[in-house]
């Protein structure tokens, strides 16, 4: 450890390490708008500027190295003015929309506009104009509203290893588009929404569907159904400032039903219902020699990601439908059956952590053109909005329960939140399977947590098992590659799209931070330990729907409803 001295009291500090991260050790703020905690600087947006002793310009502090008695002056006046006129030259080529913004309220712009006590503009010209993009299913883009400084670009390609955006033109035309600037709906993009988790402005938002919501709940000819993802319970509660992780999912389904939610169903009853399935599926290939690596199917991001980029691997891929697929369809079928609906009659809507979700109830693939699995499917953040604008507060509700015949539901399937959570329920349920035991610790530690990249070999019934789970897209090309090139001790392989699993999917809450990421991943794992209900096999709900409806897993009628196939898909690039 060095010290160096800020604002005239001494700090302690890494060698070698960039300034702003000593600075935000040690509680002093500076503001950015390009820092990426824990990737190589850029200095773009120069937000960050300071003084320092024998240097004759302001220095960005993301992208200068500490050394030894450095002194430094973070908001000395030639500082604070730089950030000024940064911001009231950005502002000056802005929409001036910031009321009906998405973002209004949590746009770090109008922060620093606030923070820096602006409040008349200084410059005035003309202003870009920008064509929006609106051709995607998932995601829009207002580039008008974007201010370069490619938070966006770094994550699409450095997280996410897609690179499905980046720089383009020169100078004052300089902007970020897909390529040959066509729309994202032909572009490499999956649809992941980890650039708008980024995006620190309204340039980048997803595609709303409140609006088709409320017209289902205010026409009385409809049955209006919802469904809420395992993650999303462990989540929702940060917008109304509950400890990070806090389970709220009783207070939602109260807030559901007063929204005037017909009925409310988990969907992790289906992610036990997917596990059956899955699990099934794998052991069926272990037995016949069937396609190996099995890889799983419930991130749509990922889907696409293999269509578009290893369409060799779509064979590999479980033909198993996502945990919101297969809910649409029983809903549509055995409840509309059980209930005496129309199935045309039924609005059904999933509440999920991911912008890509809304890609996959609009594929062919997922139910029919007349009836679909899924009609509108809402972010995290959409269900927050919804809920305000009810003027309901999720800490002033009683808890309520879920309805039957989807009301209960395993722990292991409410582990899908989490990275490695399908492929903890899957193993739990594939053991019984080729054993007829439980497994004598349900916990998986091999799969837990947030690295990269997990792997373990696991001996049931004398037979060595070979899993891995993949965290985020990034590390996907790696291991497909090496099984491209001949790799063989592997049988199961996990991907989520998104870093950290549906914890931290692309549609759950802008101000989200890894921290609160590992809160809600520890607090899944809390529910797990605790539960009586541990496995998807031993759920009696699901057993229930097997004996009156489905048959066997991988039984005709559930491979009708609860599985579908891929196809290659040409992109842009």
């Amino acid at each position: 450890m060095i010290t160096i001295e800020v604002n005239g009291r001494p700090i302690a500090a890494k060698k070698g390490e960039m300034l702003i991260a000593a600075l935000d050790r040690a509680g002093i703020k500076v503001p950015t708008l390009c820092y990426m905690k824990d990737r190589f600087p850029t200095g773009a947006c120069r937000m960050c500027v300071v003084e320092i002793e024998g240097q004759k310009g302001l220095i960005p502090s993301c992208a200068y190295p500490v050394a030894e008695g450095m002194k430094v002056q973070t908001h000395s006046p030639r500082a604070v003015n730089a950030r000024k006129t940064i911001v009231e030259l950005l502002l000056a080529d802005h929409p001036d929309d910031c009321l009906y913004c998405v973002r209004n309220g949590n746009c770090d712009l109008q922060k620093m506009a606030e923070d820096l006590g602006l409040r008349r503009r200084r410059y005035a010209g003309e202003k870009s104009v920008w064509k929006m993009d609106l051709s995607s299913p998932a995601i829009e883009r207002d580039p008008d509203k974007c201010i370069l400084c490619g938070k966006c670009v770094r994550t699409c390609e450095e997280v996410q290893g897609v690179s499905a955006i980046s720089f383009a033109g020169r100078g004052c035309r300089t902007f970020i588009g897909t390529a040959f600037n066509e729309g994202m709906n032909i572009s490499s993009c999956v649809y992941c929404g980890q650039c708008i988790k980024v995006c620190p402005t309204g340039a980048l938002r997803e595609r709303s569907s409140i609006k088709e919501v409320w017209g289902a709940l205010n026409d009385p000819e409809m049955t209006v159904v919802v469904q809420h993802a395992p993650s999303v319970s462990v989540t929702v509660g940060d917008a109304f400032g509950v400890k990070p992780g806090v389970d709220m999912a009783g207070a939602m389904t109260t807030a559901l039903r007063r929204l005037g939610f017909d009925y409310v169903f988990d969907t992790s009853f289906s992610a036990d219902l997917t596990i059956m399935e899955e699990a099934s599926e794998l052991v069926q290939r272990i037995k016949t020699g069937g396609k190996l690596p099995m890889m799983t199917s419930c991130s749509p991001g990922w889907i696409k990601y293999v269509e578009q980029n290893y369409p060799e691997f779509m064979g590999n891929l479980s033909t198993c439908k996502s945990p919101q697929q297969m809910m649409g369809a029983v809903i549509k079928s055995y409840f509309a059956e059980k209930m005496g609906l129309s199935p045309k009659k039924i609005f059904s809507v999933s509440i999920m952590p991911c912008t890509a979700k809304k890609f996959e109830a609009t594929r062919s693939e997922m139910g029919t053109r007349s009836i679909p699995d899924i009609d509108a499917v809402l972010t995290t953040r959409e269900f927050i909005r919804m809920i305000r604008m009810s003027g309901l507060d999720l800490n002033d509700l009683e808890p309520d329960t879920a309805d039957t015949p989807f009301g209960e539901r395993s722990t292991a399937g409410k582990l899908f939140g989490a990275s490695g959570g399908v492929m903890e329920a899957a193993v739990r349920t594939a053991h019984y399977l080729l054993t007829g035991r439980e497994l004598k610790v349900m916990a998986l530690e091999a799969v837990r947590g947030m690295k990269d990249r997990k792997e373990a070999q696991l001996e049931i019934n004398g037979m060595k098992i070979g899993i891995a789970v993949v965290n985020g897209l990034g590390g996907a090309k790696p291991l497909l590659d090496e099984i491209r090139a001949g790799r063989d001790d592997l049988h199961f392989i996990e991907v989520m799209t998104c870093p950290g699993g549906c914890i931290n999917g692309g549609g759950q809450p802008i101000d989200m931070n890894m921290d609160a990421v590992k809160a809600r991943m520890a607090a899944l794992y809390q529910l797990d330990a605790k539960a009586r209900l541990r496995t998807s096999h031993s759920n009696p709900s699901i057993m229930r729907i097997y004996k009156e409806f489905l048959g066997d897993p991988l039984g005709p009628v559930s491979h009708r409803l609860l599985h579908t196939k891929y196809m290659e898909r040409k992109v842009l690039n």
